[in-house]
């Protein structure tokens, strides 16, 4: 049988924990509006911070992703990206409402 080293297994506890904080937060997110536990006003505002909170836990645990140098690139790409996804879910929107104006 062979060992594991101790790289790989800090790597796999560090991906246990990834998929652990994922599922509790997908948890946590069904169980606000299923359970119904806060004020309507909170809900959305609540999701969404459980939201960015998985963002990041996939960025950082699954993605490697991260601030230090080295990984800066991987940063600024990730960010273009949402760039021009932003510019075309935006450019969509501005279109459909004009195209909904002339109607």
């Amino acid at each position: 049988m062979r060992d594991i080293s101790d790289e790989e297994r800090a790597e796999r506890r560090q991906y246990t924990l990834g998929l652990i904080l994922s599922i509790v937060l997908t948890a946590a997110s069904f169980g606000i509006v299923i359970l119904d536990v806060l004020p309507r006003g909170w809900v959305i505002p609540a999701i969404i911070v459980l939201a960015l909170a998985q963002i990041v836990v996939h960025l950082r645990i699954f993605l490697h992703i991260d601030l230090t140098r080295q990984k800066r690139e991987d940063l600024q790409l990730l960010l273009f990206t949402l760039l021009l996804l932003g510019i075309m879910a935006f450019g969509t929107l501005w279109i459909l409402a004009n195209l909904a104006d002339r109607m």
